[in-house]
């Protein structure tokens, strides 16, 4: 144990000292920071025109939506249902953006459904929304009410308006919170590949050197791959450690001096939302403050950052060592540098097969092949990460846990699988990597 200590910490100063090191510490986080300005700054500010066709086969809505014509919404009835099969694909509706529900009891029910083709922004939601609810409210108080317009609003109840996809109306893919599980993800499999690719070309380097037959005269070949992977598993975590720091301080900046507004309802734009701006309700407040980009709303609203971290460290740990000393490995049993760049390719589809995984599970979590990639070591820190985004159901939270242990179990595997190849092929030279070369090397105690 003491000798592989003592190699980590050299491995470990070595990394730290590198240039690439140092300038990939300061440059990653700071790309990050600039791609989250640029959301900030514009994703927020497209501007859309759509076309709505409302179906209303009670004639709740008496064929009219607003007093005067919105510039962004263009609405259009048709007095009887259409089925959801036949907007999506009938070539006579094509020309609509979105299909509104009106079903016959949605002055009790407050429910109504916009089946979109196309993902509204926030700001078109939330105007649907609130001029399908003023509409309401007009037939509301000239139906059952004696009461005023303005005094009708003061006790009205909010109508839930739920968007879906039209090629996804039971809303089956994830939303947001699935993308910020992937992301934490990709971001573990981007440290594991720039740092697994260190490992591989460490190993290669001193083989081709000859430094390892003397390194191994002192220290024996599982202490030295321990050491190896230790010291480097250290410098991505100081290396991480930094990432975040530099991210934390750069949201903080941008949200405390830079995008302050997008946080001050007192700001937002409610005059846009407003048919008649000398009659703004609460509510109607309430639904312009829901007006600012919905990156926004993302990285400050729906990232429970100490869950997702502190799972995120435990994955990142035991998913490096796993696939590092698959790394490892093969480092050692490469006989010429070509060796290594063969491996390269397969190495970059597993990991990518890996990131394919977290987002097949966003779009088919109850699959079989989903709980598969939950629990398989190849891809379970993404799955995981995009599972735990989402959120587990009641009584499933085991399920993060077995599938922890399910990787440590196989990192254990690994590892002793990569220390047999490390120590029948450090010393090989000169020779081209066969199947059979693996074979032997496995069998040989």
């Amino acid at each position: 144990m003491k000798h592989s200590l003592l190699i980590a910490i050299r491995e470990w100063k070595e990394r730290l000292r590198s240039g690439s090191f140092i300038l990939f510490s300061i440059i990653g986080p700071l790309i990050i920071l600039g791609l989250i300005y640029l959301l900030f700054a514009f994703g927020g500010n497209s501007k859309q025109r759509w076309n709505v066709l409302v179906a209303d086969p009670a004639n709740v809505l008496e064929t009219k939506m607003l007093a005067h014509p919105d510039p962004s919404v263009n609405y259009s009835f048709a007095d009887g249902y259409i089925e959801l099969e036949e907007f999506r694909d009938a070539k006579k509706y094509q020309e609509f953006d979105a299909l509104l529900e009106v079903n016959e009891k949605v002055l009790s029910n407050k429910l109504a459904f916009v089946f979109y083709r196309h993902q509204p922004d926030v700001r078109m939601q939330t105007r649907i929304q609130f001029e399908y609810e003023r509409r309401l409210e007009e037939i509301m108080v000239k139906q059952f009410t004696d009461l005023s317009l303005a005094d009708f609003r003061k006790i009205k109840q909010p109508i839930n308006v739920v968007f879906r996809d039209v090629y996804d109306p039971h809303d089956e893919a994830s939303d947001l919170r699935g993308w910020v599980g992937l992301v934490f993800g990709a971001l573990i499999f981007t440290f594991i590949f720039l740092f697994g690719m260190t490992i591989l070309r460490s190993v290669n380097r001193e083989k081709s050197n000859r430094i390892v037959e003397i390194v191994l005269s002192s220290v024996s070949s599982r202490q030295l791959m321990s050491g190896k992977l230790i010291g480097i598993g250290l410098a991505a975590f100081v290396q991480f450690f930094i990432w975040v720091v530099i991210i934390g301080l750069g949201l903080y900046f941008m949200r405390e001096f830079i995008f302050m507004d997008m946080f001050d309802a007192g700001n937002l734009n409610v005059q846009q939302l407003s048919l008649d701006a000398s009659d703004k309700s609460y509510q109607e407040s309430f639904l312009a403050a829901k007006e600012y980009n919905r990156f926004v709303e993302l990285i400050y609203e729906r990232i429970h950052f100490g869950n997702m971290i502190a799972f995120f460290l435990l994955f990142f740990v035991v998913g490096y060592f796993f696939y590092g000393s698959l790394f490892a490995g093969l480092g050692a049993t490469m006989g010429s540098e070509s060796d290594g760049q063969q491996f390269v390719l397969p190495l970059i589809a597993i990991l990518c097969f890996s990131l394919y995984s977290g987002y097949f599970y966003m779009n088919y979590p109850e699959s079989t092949l989903s709980t598969i990639f939950h629990y398989l070591p190849f891809t379970s820190p993404v799955v995981v990460m995009v599972k735990l985004a989402q959120g587990y159901a009641p009584g499933h939270g085991y399920e993060i846990y077995l599938s922890f242990f399910t990787l440590v179990f196989s990192t254990v595997i690994m590892f002793g699988i990569a220390s047999r190849l490390y120590k029948n092929g450090i010393l090989q030279f000169g020779h081209r990597l066969k199947l059979r070369h693996l074979i032997k090397w496995l069998r040989k105690a």
